[in-house]
């Protein structure tokens, strides 16, 4: 295995606290923007992250995608105020502490069939959550820079902390 468990945790947890960090970087006067219409806005787009990934992990351990679950989830998070959306996020933390911890190297190994390709579970956690922060959280900081915060650079998009003063 390249990851073990508590490594898969650990990403995890981090892309929590990068995220976190980023949304922290948010204007709420410009919770709306978004970059062409069709586009989610910047609210929308935290809002689906407060439940992909922990719908992923259901998903995963389920071992098959149920629509009917994910709109369940989409429409819960879509019901969140700002703050709400943030404290789902922040909990996420432990959610895959918890939810992962129940699951044996084995069950990581495990191959499932989703959206037509067969894969272990481990790397579809990997692939469709850790990747899926990694790209969305892209987004957001590309949001923000868009929205003035020329001052954000590498090191709050991919370590989650601001540079060192010059």
């Amino acid at each position: 295995m390249v990851m073990n468990k508590a490594e898969l945790i650990a990403s995890l947890q981090n892309e929590v606290r990068i995220l976190l960090h980023l949304a922290g970087k948010i204007d709420r006067a410009k919770l709306d923007y978004r970059p062409t219409p069709k586009q989610r806005s910047t609210i929308e787009l935290l809002k689906y992250l407060s439940m992909m990934g922990p719908t992923f992990v259901d998903v995963v351990k389920a071992g098959t995608f149920d629509p009917a679950a994910w709109t369940v989830a989409e429409k819960a998070a879509d019901a969140q105020d700002f703050d709400q959306t943030i404290a789902a996020i922040a909990a996420q933390a432990g959610t895959y502490a918890t939810a992962l911890a129940e699951m044996s190297d084995a069950d990581l190994r495990s191959e499932i069939e989703l959206f037509g390709t067969t894969s272990s579970r481990g790397a579809v956690l990997v692939n469709m959550c850790l990747c899926g922060y990694a790209a969305y959280r892209t987004q957001l900081f590309v949001y923000l820079k868009a929205c003035g915060r020329e001052e954000l650079s590498t090191m709050n998009l991919w370590v989650g902390m601001d540079a060192p003063s010059a």
